[in-house]
C-alpha cells in the first residue's frame, strides 16, 4: 500500500466560473483563478494519487505552460492521472478530502462532489469522503480570498483485496 498527500490553494476572484470537485457553483460570485478551471478539489486529489504512485505531481504531468491544458477541465485531468496509476500497478483504496473555504457553501453539494470524484476515480462513492470547513474569517480563506484543498489517497497494488 501507498499512501499520498495532495495540497493546492487557488486565489478566488470575481466574475470567475466556479467549478470545485467537478461540480459548478452557478451562483458563486467568485471563483478560482488556474490555468485550466481552476478546480483546485482535483487539482489536489490529483497530486495525492501522483505522489503515492511516486509518479511527480499535476505539474510534471499537466504543465500551466502548456497551453493545451488552458480551461481544461479537471475533472477529465484527474482521470488520466488515475490512469497513469494505474499504469503504474495501483488502483485507488480511499480518499479523503477537506476543503477550506468561505464561498462557495460545499455542504449542499457535498454528496454530488463525491460522486462525481468517485466515478473519475472509478470507485463507490463509499470510498470517497468530501468535508468543508471554513476560516473563520482568519487567513486568506476566511477573508474569502482563496480555497484551499487537503486531500489524501491509499493507493493498492492492483488485485490486492
Amino acid at each position: 500500500m501507498r499512501i499520498g498527500q495532495g495540497w493546492d490553494r487557488h486565489r478566488l476572484a470575481p466574475g470567475r466560473r466556479c467549478v470545485l470537485g467537478g461540480v459548478e457553483f452557478s451562483g458563486c460570485p467568485v471563483g478560482p483563478v488556474g490555468h485550466s478551471d481552476g478546480d483546485a478539489v482535483c487539482h489536489a486529489i490529483t497530486d495525492a494519487l501522483l505522489g503515492a504512485a511516486g509518479l511527480g505531481d499535476i505539474g510534471r504531468h499537466f504543465p500551466d505552460t502548456e497551453a493545451r491544458w488552458a480551461g481544461a477541465d479537471s475533472l477529465e485531468l484527474l482521470k488520466r492521472a488515475v490512469g497513469l496509476v494505474g499504469d503504474a500497478g495501483f488502483q485507488v483504496g480511499n480518499l479523503d478530502c477537506t476543503i477550506i473555504t468561505e464561498q462557495p457553501m460545499i455542504g449542499p453539494r457535498a454528496a454530488e462532489m463525491r460522486e462525481k470524484i468517485a466515478g473519475a476515480l472509478g470507485m463507490g462513492p463509499k470510498f470517497v469522503s468530501i468535508k468543508a470547513t471554513r476560516g473563520e474569517g482568519l487567513g486568506p480563506e476566511g477573508r474569502g480570498e482563496c480555497v484551499t484543498v487537503q486531500a489524501v489517497v491509499l493507493l493498492k497494488v492492483q488485485g490486492d483485496a
